[in-house]
């Protein structure tokens, strides 16, 4: 059964998406780009062009000359200190334990509130952190900044139970330097209860945050990019990150007639606060779709519950990733660490308490359902492969748009 503690569990991995594509994270590490250029041929804000990965555009990052790959063959320093840089109860408790035990090794968990401290922290190199775990959006800039350790492979026997996209990906090629972590679409969550619509079968289901009838009873997720994202998808656009002026005209248009007509409450805390009824409908990343069985009150059915994601499966898809820092003493333990994430055991019991899946091949919707994961009314929300496919990712975006996009944010927080 899945390893849940109510109300303490499963929380700040929504953080983690939320600021990794907010404030002003992306420009953390410029100066330090800026100051040396990276590993790379390219620069964020110098004389070059910074990398930015894509589907369209995939990378093979140089490796890293200064900070080369560990050797094989070894084997976890027995009373060392794995030291792991994470949003708090992104990891199972149960799952660390059970590694210090294994190995001998004391695991050292430190948390940041937003990228903007954990990337500036990290380029100062003096914290000695071994792992990391960021989105693909940043990816670029911490290669760049040569602040990652190319991975050995050797050690990673358990890659093969990775979706086989997910073993030569766009954003690092060959897999130099990253290990995918977890998996999640972005799509409606609502309570039957609370919405009379059935939002699915609306002709435009995102058309309901800007429907007047819902005005004060919504939510939307505390997060630019993807709450911006929303709004491209609404009008057909597929490219959810448009550079287009003519784009983010429209963008700005609609999220501050949202906020002026509908009264949404942004926030992170969806997990909680739908199930508690707070309001009836919300913007949501799925793997807090699954976790709001642990939160409805007990006079509550699960089945109330419902999550949407488009059935053509174009809409927003993302996942994060797990990285070994340069600055890290205790780069073995790391590598076994990584690859522990990567066994279908220990990724279930892991699932269990975060309630974001790993893109194994053993994790379908079927036996997440029958395993009791996830309840067969929210299998919606659980990501399968194909979705990889059609589904559109938030990426790294140019300065300059990425600049004008934070500026409607600030005004739409700012109540218009």
């Amino acid at each position: 059964m899945p390893e849940r503690r109510p109300g303490i569990s499963g929380r700040s991995e929504v953080a983690r998406r939320s600021v990794l594509k907010g404030g002003l994270a992306a420009f953390a590490l410029a100066p330090l780009l800026q100051a040396c250029g990276g590993n790379g041929t390219s620069s964020a804000g110098g004389g070059g062009t910074e990398k930015i990965p894509a589907p369209d555009n995939p990378i093979t990052w140089d490796l890293s000359k200064k900070n080369p790959a560990i050797e094989s063959g070894l084997r976890p320093e027995r009373g060392s200190t794995l030291r792991i840089y994470n949003y708090a109860d992104y990891l199972s408790p149960r799952m660390i334990k059970d590694f210090e035990k294994q190995y001998g090794v004391d695991i050292r968990l430190s948390t940041f509130n937003d990228a903007d401290e954990a990337l500036t922290k990290i380029a100062a190199g003096n914290l000695d952190f071994d792992l990391y775990f960021p989105s693909y959006d940043s990816l670029g800039r911490l290669v760049q900044a040569d602040l990652l350790r190319p991975l050995n492979h050797d050690y990673l026997t358990n890659a093969g139970n990775l979706w086989p996209g997910f073993r030569d990906p766009w954003y690092d090629r060959g897999s130099r330097y990253t290990v995918p972590y977890t998996i999640y679409s972005t799509g409606i969550g609502w309570r039957t209860d609370k919405i009379s619509d059935d939002i699915a079968a609306l002709d435009n289901p995102y058309d309901c945050f800007w429907d007047t009838q819902y005005a004060g009873n919504l939510a939307i997720l505390d997060d630019w990019h993807t709450a911006m994202a929303m709004v491209l998808l609404r009008n057909g656009q597929t490219n959810i990150n448009s550079t287009d002026p003519d784009d983010i005209a429209m963008v700005r248009k609609q999220m501050l007639e949202l906020q002026d007509t509908m009264n949404p409450k942004v926030t992170i805390s969806m997990y909680t606060e739908l199930p508690a009824g707070q309001y009836g409908l919300c913007q949501m990343w799925s793997g807090d779709a699954i976790n709001t069985q642990y939160y409805l009150p007990k006079s509550k059915s699960i089945d109330i519950m419902r999550y949407w994601f488009p059935e053509d499966g174009v809409g927003e898809v993302d996942n994060d990733l797990v990285v070994c820092l340069a600055q890290g003493k205790n780069p073995v333990a790391a590598h076994f660490f990584i690859n522990d994430l990567l066994d279908e055991k220990i990724a279930e019991t892991n699932f269990g308490f975060t309630g974001y899946q790993p893109p194994l091949t053993a994790f379908t919707p079927e036996t997440l359902v029958s395993k009791g994961y996830v309840p067969e009314n929210l299998a919606s929300a659980v990501v399968t492969e194909k979705a990889f496919d059609v589904g559109v990712p938030l990426l790294q975006l140019p300065a300059a748009a990425d600049a004008a996009y934070h500026q409607i944010w600030q005004e739409f927080k700012a109540g218009g």
